[in-house]
């Protein structure tokens, strides 16, 4: 059985795309370190590559990036981290993450090095347990919510009352479809109830959980007639925050009454399982969410008419809220309030009936939700394609697929794009969802169904204004954001100027001192078995390796230079060789970098139109002009011209031979 240096899990409330990326920037990061790893994944499908037993055993530590319950108590007693899913984001954070890990066994040296603040963040937070906790329910309630609300959108193609066998426009396949899809929303807020409990009491809280989700929906029921509690009466229900409530008491009774009960014999442990447990969590549970009834129902009432206040304020007011919400995580926990806010108001919307001012209310509210969801992936969309060279060949790439995500109502692909500058990424995402939802709003879009992007598009009431919206509010958002880009690379570009190649030559015809020169390229800066898909891959690999070296403090600065300078002319030379150069403040030593990729790295634009198979990178600091330490990476350019150097740097694998290699030109 395979080991692994650190296993880790993921998972986040959609289990769509947060989840994944975290695994990959885990993977990155342990493979830059060196180290093996294995991450489970915890996604809408299910639990994937699932760790066993003896991988947990043999690991040196553990990573939890979740955002949701992935049963951490199996890696009791292993050195852990647990954090949030959008704390391993990216692969800086994810390493960190891993350095946390490993830090703190019992190992004092290493422990001794951890940060102080970073010991006390390995605690996680009673927020961050509670968001855990209900998390776990939305990402099962969504499912419930996603399937529920389509099938009654397409219900809706035969007719605005085709369910109602009294009405002109009845088709008993669409009624059944409407049945069905009224049954899987009905379900949304026990689902969200019971797994809310799961996550906190495991297994036996189920029971109470579902219990109290149904109670939360059903109210408590009166007759009418002599205004007593009676079975058979009807009562008001308190809705999905009923549900939040039922969830967690539910869970923590179960936390409760496995205490009260921790003095039986261990022979009775399958009695409390499924007598005990069950019984006594759901009279407690169900009598408590009873007695809450009237409160609850008082509050979700207040809520409602808050919302629909806020709307009475203007369209602005409102679509403004919904964008900033929707915009401000791209799918945590601001977003996540917004769109089950969105998804409650349209159950309601759904169960008062096509027409009334719920319906139209709720509707008009989940299109604003959908449009704000829907725009951010777009702008970024837009942006790599109108410009195209203030972007990575990696960014550009991303950008494409967003398309896809975010016609299909996937806020995540845009995170990336927002965490590289959070400042002012996040306020165009924003504005640009507020846009949208704002002109949805104005526009009198309804939306019956609560997801699905553009794919519901023959569902929604004045579809092709509500295209018009998000449109407007993705190319809004795009230029803002290439405008950004634009001056963001023109400010790196004037930072790292290219000397002419006259002054190359004499530069590199002045000898430099051997002392300086002699251990020049480091072997640990040599990299011989890398595997690059393209030119910008190489160069961000390069940027990311000199912050780790200490060589540079920015690998975005670093990046922007090297881009700069391909800009103004293909460094790419002949039989697979590229002399990459940055120029940065962000560069705080003179060093070289040497990159190799057997497989070569095609796209650089080489004299010779080959692939490179070997990148030796220069990095320059901006106050270092025309000094003793350019003079002697100048010498590395004329090396290239010796067949024997060309050689045998290209046909090594041992980079302690090409290190010395290289060094022995530069003296």
């Amino acid at each position: 059985m395979a080991k692994f240096d650190i296993i880790a899990a993921t998972g986040c409330p959609t289990g769509i795309a947060h989840t994944f990326m975290a695994k990959e920037a885990l993977e990155k990061a342990a493979a830059e370190r060196g180290l093996t790893i294995k991450v489970e994944t915890h996604g809408q499908v299910g639990v994937e590559n699932e760790l066993t037993k003896s991988e947990i055993a043999g690991a040196k530590a553990v990573v939890v990036a979740a955002d949701k319950d992935v049963q951490a108590e199996r890696f009791a007693g292993k050195p852990m981290v647990s954090v949030g899913v959008s704390k391993a984001l990216s692969v800086e954070a994810a390493g960190k993450l891993i350095d946390r890990a490993l830090a703190a066994k019992g190992d004092n040296t290493v422990a001794a090095a951890a940060d102080v603040e970073d010991e006390v963040e390995e605690k996680e937070s009673i927020g961050h347990v509670i968001y855990k906790h209900l998390m776990n329910g939305v990402s099962h309630m969504l499912v419930f919510v996603v399937a529920g609300g389509v099938l009654t959108a397409v219900s809706f193609l035969w007719g605005i009352t085709s369910f109602d066998s009294t009405a002109s426009d009845y088709n008993s396949f669409a009624a059944m479809l409407k049945i069905i899809g009224g049954i899987a929303m009905n379900l949304m807020v026990p689902v969200l109830s019971a797994y809310i409990a799961e996550s906190i009491g495991k297994r036996p809280a189920l029971v109470p959980g579902f219990v109290a989700g149904m109670i939360a929906i059903q109210g408590l029921p009166v007759n009418a007639e002599t205004g007593m509690i009676d079975a058979g009466g009807a009562g008001v229900g308190f809705g999905f925050l009923g549900g939040i409530v039922g969830g967690f008491l539910a869970g923590y009774v179960i936390l409760l009454l496995e205490k009260v009960f921790a003095g039986l014999p261990k022979n009775l442990d399958g009695l409390k399982a499924i007598f005990l447990y069950p019984l006594f969590s759901t009279a407690i549970v169900g009598l408590v969410m009873l007695g809450i009834s009237g409160p609850m129902a008082a509050i979700n009432t207040a809520m409602m008419d808050f919302l629909k206040g806020l709307s009475a304020s203007g369209a602005v007011v409102l679509g403004l809220a919904i964008g900033c919400m929707c915009a401000f995580d791209m799918g945590g926990p601001v977003n996540k309030a917004a769109y089950v806010t969105g998804t409650a108001m349209l159950t309601e919307a759904l169960a008062a009936g096509v027409g009334t001012d719920t319906y139209n209310f709720g509707t008009n509210f989940m299109a604003a939700v959908s449009a704000a969801c829907i725009v951010p992936p777009l702008i970024t969309t837009f942006a790599v394609v109108v410009g195209k060279k203030y972007f990575s060949q990696e960014d550009h790439d991303a950008g494409i697929v967003n398309l896809i995500l975010g016609c299909t109502h996937i806020t995540e692909g845009a995170i990336p794009f927002m965490t590289k500058n959070i400042w002012p990424v996040m306020p165009i995402m924003m504005l640009g969802s507020s846009i949208a939802s704002i002109l949805t709003i104005m526009f009198n879009v309804h939306d019956p169904a609560p997801h699905g992007g553009f794919l519901v598009l023959p569902v929604v009431e004045n579809g092709p204004l509500w295209v018009l919206a998000i449109l407007i509010g993705a190319v809004v958002g795009g230029i803002l954001f290439v405008a950004f880009k634009k001056y963001d690379f023109e400010k790196n570009q004037k930072a790292a100027p290219v000397a002419k190649p006259v002054e190359a030559s004499k530069a590199a015809a002045v000898e430099a001192p051997k002392a300086e020169a002699a251990d020049f390229v480091k072997v640990e800066n040599v990299f011989v078995a890398e595997d690059f898909a393209s030119r910008d891959e190489a160069l961000s690999f390069v940027s990311n390796q000199a912050v780790k070296a200490g060589i540079a403090s920015d690998a975005d600065a670093v990046m922007n230079a090297f881009l700069a300078r391909e800009a103004e002319g293909t460094t790419g030379m002949m039989e697979g060789f590229a002399i990459p150069h940055a120029k940065s403040d962000a560069i705080t030593e003179a060093a070289v970098i040497v990159v190799k990729d057997e497989s070569g790295v095609t796209g650089w634009d080489t004299m010779d139109g080959a692939p490179v198979n070997v990148a030796i990178a220069l990095l320059i600091p901006g106050a270092q002009a025309g000094t003793t330490h350019l003079k002697i990476l100048s010498k590395v350019a004329e090396a290239l011209m010796d067949e024997d150097f060309r050689g045998t740097v290209k046909g090594s694998t041992d980079a302690a031979e090409i290190a010395k290699t290289i060094n022995a030109r530069l003296v």
